[in-house]
C-alpha cells in the first residue's frame, strides 16, 4: 500500500499558527488563576485537617479536659464572700406602730454605733404626725447627721403581725440596707418593744471572733399543732390591699401540707448573715420567692418564712444556730404574744446572757431605767458610752460629749456574758449534725 502525503498550502499553515498563538495567550492567564485557586483550596484543606486533628487529639489525650462551662444560669452564681473587716458591722431594722415613736427613739439611742446601719419604720397605723416627728428627730440629731447611717422609711407599710405584711416589711428594710448600707455582716430585726442587754461595743467585740456566715434563727421542723392551726388553714391579710389595719380572715377551704419543701417554724426575731439576706432578696434560686408566695396565706408567717427558706436551701442549712438571741418570757400555756417584762424579770434577763430582750411596755419604764443604769451605763435620753462616745460632765447644763474612734471598742461585762452564750451554742454536742431538724 502506498501512502500519499499531502502538503498544506503555505497560507493555511500561517493562519493556523496565528490562531494557536492567540489561544496560548488566552489560556495562560486562565491557567495562572486556576493554579492560585487550587493552591488556596489545598492550603485551606490542610489547615482545616490540621485543626481538626488538634482538637480531636486534645479531647482524646491524657491531658486534663477543657473547662466545662455551666449550662444553667443558677450554676454561674455563687454566695458572696463575707467581709474581712476586723470589726463586723450590723444592720438593724427597728419597727413600730401607732404610739411607738417614743419607744423606738429610745431603743435606737440604746443601740446606736457609728459602724452600724439602721432602718426605722413606723407603720401606716401610726399618724402622719408621728412619722414626721421621727423624721425630724433623725434630722436634728447631730450624731446621726455626722455619720449618716440612720434611714427612716417614709413610704410606710401597713403591717399585720399575724399576716405576711410583716415579712414583706422585713424584706423591704433588708433591700434598703443592701442598697444604701454599705458593707455590713448581719441583719437584725427588732421592734420598738425590744431593748438591748449589752452595749454595741460588747456585741461587736464578741461577734468579731465568730464566723460571719452563721445565722442565728430559732427553728424546728416539729410544727405539731401548727400543722392544723396554721399550715392547713388559708388566710387573707387585708393589709396587703387596704390602707387601714384589720385582722386577717380565714378562707373556708383547707390546703394540704407542702411536699415541694419542708415546713419549719420558730421565733420571728433573728440575726441573719448578709449572704443569706442577699439570697432572699436577689436569690438565683426561685426558692425564696416560691416560699414567700406560699406564706402569703399562712397564719403568723413571720414565724416560718425565713426558717423554711434557710432550712430548704442546701447552701445555707448548715449555717444555722438555733437561738434568736432574745430573752422572752411566755405565759403558760403560751399566748399569741409574750407578757411584758418588769423588774421581777431583771435577773433572769441578765442570767440568760442574751443580747436582747422583749417585750417591754413603754408605759412602765422602771425596768428599762434599771437596764440603762446597770447594764448600759446610759444617761437619760443619751447614747451608750463606748470607744466611740465619750461622755462629758454629768452636771453640765447642756449635754456634753466627745466622739472618739469608732473602731476602738471598749467591751464590758456584757461581752463576756454574750460570748458565753455563743460559745455554748456552737460547742454543743453534734452541733454540726443538728442543723434544721
Amino acid at each position: 500500500m502506498k501512502l500519499h502525503l499531502f502538503t498544506l498550502p503555505s497560507s493555511f499553515s500561517s493562519s493556523l499558527l496565528i490562531s494557536m498563538e492567540k489561544k496560548k495567550k488566552c489560556l495562560l492567564p486562565l491557567a495562572i488563576v486556576t493554579f492560585l485557586i487550587l493552591s488556596s483550596l489545598l492550603i485551606s484543606s490542610s489547615f482545616s485537617s490540621s485543626s481538626s486533628s488538634l482538637f480531636f487529639s486534645s479531647s482524646s489525650s491524657s491531658q486534663s479536659p477543657p473547662p466545662q462551662h455551666p449550662v444553667f444560669v443558677e450554676s454561674k452564681l455563687s454566695i458572696s464572700p463575707t467581709s474581712s473587716n476586723p470589726i463586723p458591722r450590723l444592720a438593724y431594722l427597728i419597727s413600730g406602730s401607732a404610739g411607738d415613736g417614743e419607744n423606738l427613739r429610745r431603743t435606737l439611742k440604746a443601740l446606736y454605733h457609728p459602724l452600724n446601719w439602721y432602718v426605722l419604720h413606723l407603720d401606716l397605723e401610726s399618724s402622719p404626725g408621728e412619722r414626721l416627728e421621727l423624721v425630724e428627730f433623725v434630722k436634728k440629731e447631730a450624731i446621726f447627721t455626722r455619720f449618716g447611717n440612720v434611714r427612716v422609711v417614709v413610704r410606710a407599710n401597713l403591717v399585720t403581725y399575724r399576716g405576711p405584711t410583716m415579712v414583706a416589711n422585713t424584706l423591704h428594710a433588708a433591700a434598703i440596707l443592701l442598697k444604701e448600707g454599705g458593707v455590713w455582716d448581719w441583719f437584725i430585726n427588732l421592734s420598738a418593744s425590744d431593748y438591748p442587754l449589752v452595749t454595741q461595743d460588747d456585741l461587736l467585740h464578741t461577734m468579731s471572733s465568730f464566723p460571719r456566715h452563721l445565722n442565728f434563727i430559732e427553728h424546728t421542723s416539729d410544727i405539731g399543732w401548727k400543722e392544723y392551726q396554721r399550715a392547713k388553714p388559708v388566710i387573707i391579710d387585708p393589709g396587703l390591699y387596704n390602707t387601714k389595719k384589720s385582722d386577717v380572715y380565714w378562707v373556708t377551704e383547707k390546703r394540704s401540707v407542702p411536699t415541694a419543701f419542708r415546713l419549719f417554724t420558730g421565733s420571728a426575731w433573728m440575726m441573719l448573715s448578709r449572704p443569706f439576706i442577699e439570697f432572699c432578696i436577689w436569690g438565683w434560686d426561685n426558692l425564696p420567692r416560691t416560699i414567700l408566695m406560699y406564706y402569703a396565706n399562712f397564719l403568723s408567717s413571720p414565724e416560718g418564712y425565713f426558717h423554711t427558706v434557710i432550712c430548704n436551701a442546701l447552701e445555707f442549712r448548715n449555717t444555722t444556730v438555733n437561738h434568736d438571741l432574745h430573752f422572752i418570757s411566755w405565759d403558760n400555756p403560751p399566748k399569741q404574744h409574750p407578757h411584758f417584762l418588769n423588774l421581777d424579770d431583771y435577773q433572769k434577763m441578765v442570767d440568760s446572757n442574751a443580747p436582747f430582750a422583749r417585750k417591754f411596755d413603754g408605759n412602765d419604764p422602771a425596768v428599762l431605767d434599771k437596764i440603762d443604769k446597770e447594764l448600759l451605763d446610759r444617761d437619760v435620753d443619751g447614747f451608750v458610752p463606748g470607744g466611740w462616745f465619750i461622755r462629758g460632765k454629768p452636771n453640765a447644763s447642756e449635754p456634753q460629749y466627745a466622739v472618739g474612734n469608732a473602731t476602738e471598742l471598749k467591751p464590758g461585762p456584757g461581752a463576756e456574758r454574750f460570748r458565753h452564750l455563743i460559745t455554748s451554742l456552737i460547742s454543743e454536742k453534734d452541733f454540726d449534725e443538728n442543723h434544721c431538724i
